[in-house]
């Protein structure tokens, strides 16, 4: 499951770093100007729209606050940066390796003050917890499937919320390498805690650069697990955010004939969730936990989890409640006949133990990791 592309992860910040920033307009470059020389920072203009600024790295907190505060967001967001190491390289030229790590100046900052994701994917400061996807058998609630949930550490070893962790992740350019060590995390948490029944693993589809190849690693590493295909389900997050439908059509496409199933996640939190079930036929739906919260109390929720269930399951599309945490919201989904439950009142996310010996356990990791 080991990705070249995703997993590199450029550094930017050395002890003395040198800042190589292309500015928009000449406007900008003077107020660059005016504001190394009130700082005292040693810049040189290398070209018109070109500074270089070498920073030592005690000094980088302040410099790039510094520009956050000095220059517009549309300034940022078009001003164009690549660092070199100030204390072993001249500042005379770019290397080709230099230019390619061109970003602009608002992802660098970000990227600056995401370092510590960088690090505790480095340190392998991660884990996955898992909550149960429960289903009723003769009216007896049994584990159907289990959900991996990434949870990743930070410098303190304190768990950082997820929704902050991606969405940092996402601006500071770092969505591809985060999203795919959640997944080799799932899939190795699975692995060693042996667990029975389905594994749902969470995906944002934008960290795909192309499916046939990005996912092929996937694949591959379950597949030489003994995870059978048809026992992983990968549940589509943050599907606004694919711009372009072919990539996502494409995505699906090879999760459907690799064997996998698929699911869509928060319907009903929004004007598209209908529309996502026509264009993307998925396997499972999940109702958005917003509409299930005191959805015994609320008639108008009523009407419209009744007719979701119904139009899913018209077309063979699985149910899955989340978010469940009153034993009213349970009745009532049940009378409804919900294929599927989730939430704290039935089971919170919980880390598993591993089951599996020192060997298989290294095994897997290296697996994980592409070593042969």
């Amino acid at each position: 499951m080991y990705c070249a592309d995703c997993e590199k992860i450029d550094n930017y910040f050395y002890s003395q770093t040198c800042f190589w920033i292309f500015f928009p307009t000449l406007e900008s470059v003077n107020k660059a100007i005016v504001f190394c020389g009130q700082n005292h920072y040693q810049a040189v203009q290398k070209d018109d729209k070109c500074i270089a600024i070498t920073i030592k790295h005690a000094q980088i907190k302040r410099f790039l606050f510094g520009l956050y505060g000095e220059f517009e967001p549309s300034e940022l967001a078009c001003t164009k940066i690549t660092t070199t190491d100030g204390s072993e390289l001249s500042i005379s030229e770019l290397s080709i390796n230099d230019i390619g790590k061109i970003v602009t100046a608002d992802v660098l900052i970000n990227r600056f003050n995401s370092a510590w994701i960088s690090q505790s994917i480095e340190d392998e400061k991660y884990e996955t917890h898992f909550q149960p996807i429960f289903k009723l058998e003769n009216n007896e609630i049994k584990p159907f499937a289990f959900e991996g949930l990434f949870r990743i550490k930070d410098e303190f070893d304190n768990i950082v919320p997820p929704a902050h962790v991606f969405k940092l992740a996402e601006s500071s350019d770092l969505l591809f390498s985060v999203d795919l060590v959640a997944r080799r995390s799932a899939v190795s948490h699975f692995s060693k805690s042996q667990l029975n029944g389905k594994l749902f693993i969470n995906f944002d589809p934008s960290s795909i650069y192309d499916p046939s190849y990005c996912l092929r690693a996937t694949a591959s590493a379950i597949n030489a697990l003994g995870i059978k295909p048809e026992d992983v389900v990968f549940e589509i997050t943050e599907t606004h955010s694919v711009q372009d439908e072919s990539v996502m059509r494409g995505i699906l496409n090879f999760y459907r004939n690799a064997g996998f199933g698929v699911a869509l996640d928060d319907i009903g939190s929004g004007w598209s969730g209908l529309n996502m079930l026509h264009k993307y036929r998925p396997d499972y739906v999940k109702i958005d936990m917003d509409l299930v919260r005191d959805l015994d109390t609320d008639p108008y929720k009523q009407t419209i989890v009744k007719h979701l269930v119904h139009i899913a399951k018209d077309n063979n599309i699985k149910v899955i409640a989340e978010g469940i945490e009153t034993q009213g919201e349970f009745e009532i989904l049940k009378s409804y006949n919900t294929d599927f439950y989730q939430g704290f009142l039935l089971q919170k996310p919980a880390l598993f133990e591993s089951n599996v010996s020192d060997e298989r356990s290294k095994e897997i990791d290296n697996i994980l990791r592409g070593i042969k």
